[in-house]
């Protein structure tokens, strides 16, 4: 066993000072992995749930910095094994092993991102996985085909947050039900009540030798099957339906996990044991790959409100111990991660008979993918801290019914498309939705016509392209009911966005009559042209020092319709002498217009625009600016 320290946390952080901790790492990662996950030379790589873990955490860091890397990587991973048909390279439905389904979570993502069927079609093969995986009598998944009547706690991460993401992206509710039931089930069978830590296994059929003859339970706690639980938990969480009665036993289950888990947290170190309740056990050790878990699922936990807020000090605790303990670096400066167990499993061949023994017998490795992805997830959840949080008890409405385009998804279900949050390709807005939702704030959508009531929760709401007949078959048009509505909110604190879009693309006429009340006109005119990828033809840049975007960003408007202005409006951004973005107070409140939907994924994700342009940065000082224009709720 080696169980190694790093030199110092001032010393791990200043080397590469201008990257967090989180890109710091995946900069290892996509250095050491740069085509895939070799992890033995000569031995081919499998398709492995370890990858799935690495490849989420750099997905999220994707979605907070917005930089084209770290998507390429995803998906140049992924297509080394997905065919253009859908079929999965090197995987096996009959092996019915629950560990495989963990990998389409990036499917899923890369489908949203990027429309392709191919895809869809690999994560709907996972996900008949699921409906055929052997069960025990009262529903739970087996762990394996080859481990049969067992329940691991391993398996709840490797199934449910793909298996609740699915449910949820192509409309089958029905499932939720039975995905709660998996950690119902799991902690009816496993749970100790002195503890209330979760045994690694448990055996329906009570046969393995592991199995405890009058539970079926394995005999120890170990800390990344812990881990696993409590980042399940969290991820479910955030696409399982509020309205689904279940949500408050997987809520409470959460808390109760989060009791038990800081309940054995070390003191000195704050971090967690290979072994959970036995720190002065022979040979037992702090653990990285636990101790990262742990961070994430209950920092997570607290950001998003399904724990109190006590649980952050425990989950900053263990990310500083972590930093102490696991964090080293090479002599080209690259960060590694010290201190995972390589793996622990129960049953198999030679067999592992899930003993005190047999846990500290493993080897501990450094950079272990499950090591390293988990302190993706964990480092970039904690770094989130450092975002100010002017968003806090605030809500971020987003018009969908003056701009309401339908389309039919994948399944033939009717949807709504364009500017919408929960959007990841091009014509979405997801990237600014997690910017949003990242300084505290909620996002929310409204699908009728304001009114007093449903906008009086709002913070700050945002209209944003206005249908034409062209785009809708029966639009909503902005008539004086709506307007009156929205002028009186603003009046009274609210803080109202309007993105229009040049003429040919958005109803001017209606929605003019509202911007008119602020002093603001859209022109029916096109500006800023760009043939083709000649993307500077596009360019508007800030100076620095402007009061919405103090850092003086480069960004990219194409085609837009430029402001008329007069009091109480003011130009905010100039450019040739147009007035590209402006603002009035009105009342207790704030207006800003810009003409065009400028902020879509298309231009703020990385993945088409230049680097040299800053649309996402500008983004996030717009909406933090937004933000701090509106009155606390």
């Amino acid at each position: 066993m080696v169980v190694s320290s790093c030199a110092s946390k001032k010393s791990i952080i200043n080397q590469n000072s201008h990257l967090s901790l989180s890109e710091d790492m995946a900069k290892t990662v996509m250095t050491k992995w740069a085509d895939s996950l070799l992890m033995e030379e000569g031995k081919p790589v499998k398709w492995a749930y370890d990858q799935g873990v690495v490849l989420e955490g750099i997905a999220n860091i994707w979605k907070r910095t917005g930089q084209d890397k770290y998507f390429t990587y995803i998906q140049k991973s992924m297509d080394f094994f997905v065919k253009n048909d859908g079929s999965i390279n090197r995987y096996k439905l009959s092996d019915y092993n629950i560990d495989n389904i963990k990998n389409g979570r990036s499917l899923l993502f890369l489908y949203n991102v990027t429309g392709k069927d191919k895809y869809y079609k690999a994560a709907s093969l996972l996900r008949k996985q699921l409906q055929e995986q052997p069960r025990t009598k009262e529903g739970g998944f087996w762990h394996k085909k080859a481990y049969p009547y067992q329940m691991w706690l391993d398996g709840l991460y490797m199934g449910e947050p793909f298996y609740a993401q699915y449910a949820k992206d192509f409309h089958q509710n029905a499932a939720f039900d039975d995905i709660a039931n998996q950690f119902i089930y799991m902690e009816k069978h496993a749970r100790d009540p002195k503890t209330g830590l979760l045994y690694h296994g448990w055996d329906e059929s009570k046969e393995q030798t592991w199995a405890n003859k009058e539970t079926g339970n394995s005999p120890n706690f170990w800390g990344r099957a812990m881990g696993w639980y409590g980042m399940a938990l969290v991820d479910v969480l955030e696409n399982f339906p509020s309205d689904n009665p279940k949500r408050q036993e997987l809520l409470a289950i959460l808390n109760r996990f989060a009791d038990a888990a800081t309940k054995v947290q070390d003191k000195k170190s704050g971090l967690w044991y290979e072994v959970l309740d036995q720190p002065n056990g022979k040979g037992n050790y702090l653990e990285a790959s636990a101790s990262n878990m742990f961070v994430y699922a209950l920092a997570k936990g607290v950001r998003l409100g399904y724990l109190p807020a006590k649980y952050e000090a425990v989950a900053k605790k263990g990310y500083v111990g972590i930093q102490k303990q696991f964090l080293v670096r090479d002599a080209q400066g690259l960060l590694h991660l010290n201190g995972t167990v390589s793996v622990a499993g129960l049953g198999g061949k030679p067999y592992r008979d899930g003993s005190y023994e047999y846990y500290l017998s493993e080897k501990v490795v450094q950079d272990d993918p499950k090591g390293v992805g988990a302190f993706l997830l964990a480092s970039n959840e904690m770094e989130l801290r450092n975002i100010p949080q002017v968003g806090q008890n605030k809500t971020v409405l987003l018009d969908n019914y003056f701009n309401n385009e339908t389309r039919k998804d994948i399944t033939g279900k009717p949807e709504s498309f364009h500017y919408l949050w929960n959007e990841w390709d091009n014509n979405g807005f997801g990237i600014l939705g997690e910017s949003i939702r990242n300084m505290g704030a909620k996002t929310e959508t409204l699908k009728e016509g304001p009114t007093a009531s449903n906008l009086s929760n709002a913070s700050v709401y945002i209209i944003v392209d206005p249908d034409t007949k062209k785009e809708t078959a029966n639009p909503n048009y902005m008539m004086a009911p709506y307007i009156h509505n929205i002028v009186e909110w603003v009046k009274q604190g609210g803080v109202l966005l309007l993105m229009a879009n040049d003429s040919s693309n958005c109803e001017l006429p209606h929605f003019n009559d509202l911007a008119r009340q602020f002093g603001i006109r859209f022109k029916d005119e096109l500006k800023n042209a760009v043939i083709g990828s000649q993307f500077d033809m596009g360019m508007i840049k800030i100076p620095e020092g402007n009061n919405v975007f103090p850092s003086g960003p480069q960004t990219y408007l194409k085609e837009i319709s430029t402001l008329a202005i007069k009091t109480p409006a003011k130009a905010i951004v100039e450019n040739k002498g147009d007035v590209i973005m402006a603002s009035a107070k009105i009342g207790k409140g704030t207006v800003f217009a810009v003409g065009d939907p400028w902020l879509y994924n298309e231009y703020t994700d990385g993945r088409k625009l230049p680097s040299t342009f800053q649309n996402l940065k500008a983004g996030k000082e717009l909406m933090y600016w937004l933000l701090k224009q509106a009155p606390n709720k």
